[in-house]
């Protein structure tokens, strides 16, 4: 299966996977956003709908 082609079920898992204390970095989000081939402001929703903060962000992606 393509990164490309993530459910939001396997996105969610790794945005969990990587997040620590509620928290996941810019970096780390961009990075998965890249690999599923998805709008940085998706993934910024998903951030918020699981309660994940975004930090170190310098860019304003999210």
């Amino acid at each position: 299966m393509s990164s490309s082609h993530l459910s939001k079920k396997e996105l969610t898992k790794l945005v969990k996977e990587k997040a620590k204390d509620g928290k996941i970095t810019c970096a780390a989000l961009r990075k998965i956003t890249e690999e599923a081939g998805i709008a940085y402001k998706h993934a910024g929703k998903l951030a918020n709908e699981l309660k994940i903060k975004i930090r170190n962000c310098d860019l304003g992606c999210f």
